[in-house]
């Protein structure tokens, strides 16, 4: 069964009616020089105010690893999604579920995913200007294969004229 994550959410209006309309994750960017960054005290807040059985994602981009388990101590996390340049030995020191995500190229070698042991790994359009919310869509041929090495989730440039195309084609 397909679920549903929507990111980069800022305030409870939009978490709440995200939830309404049946997204089984909220994303909280905890990276400051994102758009849709959000202080660890506002997330908190938000996430309390949240209907039952919702998954709540950090997302982090090389953030030291002392800092991540603060924000996690504070903020009630289901899990982490990791968008920077982590390696397979940060990885393993964090206590909670990872989303490893990954910018894809169109050289992307896929075998990097066989270093990870996480929970599923979120594929997402390259871009030198941004760490994600591109709003671009890569080779989904990639996801498909990307398949081979654990649970995956796609993301960019998803919308209402493609997703379908994506679920089929991917089966994410």
């Amino acid at each position: 069964m397909v679920k549903v994550k929507i990111c980069g959410i800022t305030n409870l209006e939009d978490a709440l009616m995200a939830c309404e309309l049946g997204a089984n994750a909220l994303g909280f960017i905890f990276y400051e020089k994102s758009p849709r960054y959000i202080h660890r005290s506002a997330a908190k807040t938000i996430i309390e105010s949240l209907p039952p059985f919702v998954t709540t994602v950090g997302v982090f981009v090389n953030m030291n690893l002392d800092n991540l388990n603060e924000v996690c101590k504070v903020v009630p996390l289901t899990m982490v999604q990791l968008h920077g340049e982590e390696t397979p030995e940060y990885c393993k020191q964090l206590s909670y579920p990872i989303l490893k995500a990954f910018r894809v190229t169109d050289g992307f070698n896929l075998l990097n995913l066989q270093q990870y042991q996480t929970a599923g790994f979120l594929l997402d359009t390259f871009s030198d200007q941004n760490y994600g919310g591109t709003g671009e869509i890569f080779d989904w041929n990639l996801a498909k294969e990307a398949k081979k090495y654990g649970r995956i989730v796609l993301s960019g440039g998803l919308k209402s004229e493609n997703v379908l195309k994506a679920l089929h084609w991917v089966n994410p």
